[in-house]
């Protein structure tokens, strides 16, 4: 069974870095210089929410301050062998909400431009028409009121 928990301790936050490693390094092929920073360091950095099925961690995702009211929800990432499975889908639910409780009012993100129908499905719209490579990977800036 699914389950999102916002991330206290720094066990559940090696729990997050160890899928964002499996997913945007070993996967993707991002520099682990470019996929780490300073909102890692601790859980306190930043909203970081992990999602377990059946205790095991499959699922993460980072919530941080943008410009005013907005959220940006960052490093969105499912394990391959839950793909499909409403575990996205949970991840980004469990984000937005974890955004409303800390009092923002919209959610801003860079999506995977192969990711785009995925979060459009959940509500988000492209923010312009514009295309940029984060990590050497096309990305399109979308976002959603979260009221």
């Amino acid at each position: 069974m699914l389950s999102a928990t916002r991330v206290q301790t720094k066990e559940q936050l090696e729990q997050c870095l160890h899928i964002r490693r499996e997913v945007f390094v070993r996967e993707q092929g991002v520099s682990i210089e470019e996929e780490l920073d300073h909102y890692d360091e601790s859980p306190e950095s930043c909203i970081h929410v992990l999602l377990t099925d059946d205790a095991a961690p499959v699922g993460t995702g980072r919530v941080k301050a943008f410009e005013g009211s907005s959220a940006k929800l960052q490093r969105i990432a499912v394990l391959a062998s839950m793909r499909g499975r409403g575990a996205g889908s949970a991840i980004v639910q469990a984000m937005e909400q974890a955004a409303r409780e800390a009092g923002y009012g919209r959610a801003v993100l860079d999506a995977q431009c192969q990711a785009e129908p995925f979060y459009a499905k959940l509500g988000y719209k492209p923010v312009s028409p514009d295309i940029f490579l984060d990590a050497g990977i096309p990305h399109v800036r979308m976002s959603k009121e979260l009221s």
